[in-house]
């Protein structure tokens, strides 16, 4: 079943629906497993569910969130209402400028695929007495997973995809905020993210060793080892950012690579598109990462950044025209002189050359990008600091 076949089947199945809820007998379908590629390499597990137990599962979440989050830790960010990645990285900064310059970077190992059931639903039980919610939920984590056409059952995890993964996440890591209250440590979580501050290497070690105590023998939680370590703020990168000293916020080498990599594949010149449809899905995909990174200071980055999307979307144009008598015309029609126009469409040089020649410099100015309506990182930051 579509989302737009929803209402049509509500229509049919709404009272056997809101039925099968009061008594406690709903029984969710199994969920379409789903690897996507993560960030730093390995896979993401997702676990997508049928279109109706996606609605029953936001109809829970929204009676289950205002009972939940007020209790959640003033430290924890992540999908939470009112909160976000900046605001979880302003308590961060704080933290800095009040001279934690060292952190405690704890990666949780497929956090979301290792989930105790039990532990999560004696957690949930502490807040909820409803003994038909507890028992709906919990079919919600047992639920089988469809893979290859193959379900396999599921005994931990709560796979992230459904409306309730966030909330019951955050319910079970709340444990490890309370306790990291309890001990007067300054931290900030997001998700399965946490970075715990403190003024020196060796209370950090400290920290580090006892914090992976606790995840593993109370929550029966992984620490990644090789993602997580001790160090300096800006050695580390917290959200797609890096703290620096004085609590001033940067952009992680990994997002700059990420994002390199990502205008790489838009423009890949093989792709057979129209010019307009690549500089339109830049502006996309562009527009919601410089808002994102609009906390950083990273003017520097930016220009750099717009001056090789330009010369990329030069390569782009003039290998769409193919072959010399094609390139000599646009560039002769840009304005440039017929001898210099043919010098380059005859130089057999690379693509990537002949974008950064003169010619194709003159051809395809600044002002022509504006023309094309090509959204510039540098204008478009500026205008964010207003």
């Amino acid at each position: 079943m579509t989302v737009k076949e929803l209402d049509g089947w509500l229509a049919e199945h709404r009272e056997e629906l809101i039925a099968s809820l009061r008594e406690g007998s709903y029984q969710p379908q199994e969920v379409r497993g789903v690897e996507i590629p993560k960030p730093g390499g390995g896979l993401r597990q997702l676990g997508i569910p049928t279109v109706v137990d996606r609605l029953v599962q936001q109809a829970i979440l929204q009676v289950l969130e205002p009972l939940l989050d007020p209790s959640f830790s003033e430290s924890s960010y992540g999908f939470r209402p009112g909160r976000s990645a900046h605001s979880a990285l302003r308590q961060g900064m704080e933290y800095v400028r009040d001279g934690r310059g060292i952190v405690v970077d704890i990666d949780l190992g497929k956090f979301f695929d290792r989930v105790n059931h039990d532990i999560l639903m004696a957690r949930l039980a502490r807040m909820v007495s409803d003994k038909r919610l507890l028992k709906i939920i919990r079919r919600f984590l047992e639920a089988g997973m469809m893979r290859n056409g193959v379900c396999v059952a599921r005994h931990e995890g709560t796979p992230q995809g459904g409306p309730l993964s966030p909330l019951l996440a955050n319910l079970l890591l709340d444990d490890l905020d309370k306790e990291l209250e309890r001990r007067g440590h300054c931290f900030c979580r997001y998700a399965d993210d946490c970075n715990i501050y403190v003024r020196t290497q060796e209370a950090g070690e400290r920290v580090m060793a006892s914090v992976t105590k606790f995840l593993e023998e109370r929550l029966r939680l992984r620490i990644n080892r090789k993602k997580s370590a001790v160090a300096p703020v800006a050695e580390r990168k917290f959200l797609g950012h890096r703290l620096f000293g004085g609590g001033r916020l940067g952009i992680a080498p990994q997002s700059l690579k990420r994002v390199k990599a990502r205008v790489r594949e838009i423009t890949r010149r093989n792709r057979g598109i129209a010019f307009e449809r690549v500089v339109h899905e830049l502006n996309e995909f562009l527009t919601g990462w410089v808002t994102y990174f609009r906390y950083a200071e990273c003017k520097t980055h930016l220009k750099g950044f717009d001056e090789w999307i330009r010369r990329k979307l030069r390569c782009v144009r003039l290998k769409q025209r193919k072959r010399a008598k094609p390139i000599a015309d646009f560039l002769q029609g840009r304005g440039v002189p017929k001898w210099r126009a043919w010098l380059l469409a005859l130089s057999g040089k690379g693509w990537w050359r002949m974008a950064g020649s003169p010619q194709a410099t003159e051809a395809m100015p600044y002002a022509w990008f504006r023309e094309q309506n090509l959204v510039s990182l540098t204008e478009r930051y500026a205008a964010l600091q207003q």
